[in-house]
C-alpha cells in the first residue's frame, strides 16, 4: 500500500488535493482533533474499540479532578459520535503480521501493541490510518497506509 492518502488532480493550472473519504483516527489524533486542520483528516473519520479502551484508561489514570473531567468529556464525545470499529478475528491475524513487520524494522512491538492493534483494524478494512506519530508505524507500509497529521 502507498503512504499517500490524497490524490492530486490538475484543474486548470492549479493542483487540488482531495481528502480521503474514510480513515481511521488513532487515539492521539482523536484526542488532538481540535488542533488539526480538518482538511488533513478524512471526510468520514472512524475510531476503533481500542481507542475507546485507551480513552477509558486515560480517565482511570487521571491524576486530578480537572484532568479527569476533561478526559471524561473527550470519552463521552467519542461514545456519542462514533460506532467504533471492532478488533475482530481478521484484525487479530493482521496484528501478528504487523508485529512481525515491526520486529523486521528493528523495533520492539511491545510498547506499541495498542497502536498496532488499531493499525490492524485499519489495515484489514483497507482504510488509511491517521496519526500524530507516523514514526510509530515505521516498517508497516506493505500492509498499511499511514497518514501523519
Amino acid at each position: 500500500m502507498t503512504s499517500e492518502w490524497v490524490k492530486t488532480t490538475i484543474r486548470g493550472s492549479v493542483a487540488v488535493a482531495e481528502r480521503a473519504d474514510v480513515g481511521v483516527l488513532d487515539t492521539c489524533t482523536y484526542i488532538d482533533l481540535a488542533l488539526i486542520d480538518p482538511v488533513r483528516l478524512p471526510v468520514i473519520p472512524e475510531i476503533t474499540a481500542i481507542t475507546l479502551a485507551e480513552l477509558h484508561q486515560g480517565v482511570a489514570m487521571a491524576k486530578d479532578a480537572e484532568s479527569r473531567a476533561a478526559r471524561m468529556e473527550k470519552l463521552g464525545a467519542a461514545v456519542t459520535d462514533f460506532e467504533p470499529l471492532p478488533f475482530d478475528s481478521d484484525a487479530a491475524a493482521r496484528y501478528g503480521t504487523l508485529v512481525a513487520l515491526t520486529i523486521a524494522a528493528g523495533r520492539d512491538p511491545r510498547p506499541r501493541k495498542l497502536d498496532l492493534m488499531i493499525a490492524a483494524v485499519a489495515s484489514t478494512r483497507g482504510l488509511p490510518l491517521f496519526t500524530r506519530n507516523g514514526a510509530d508505524f515505521k516498517g508497516l507500509h506493505s500492509s498499511l497506509t499511514v497518514v501523519t497529521v
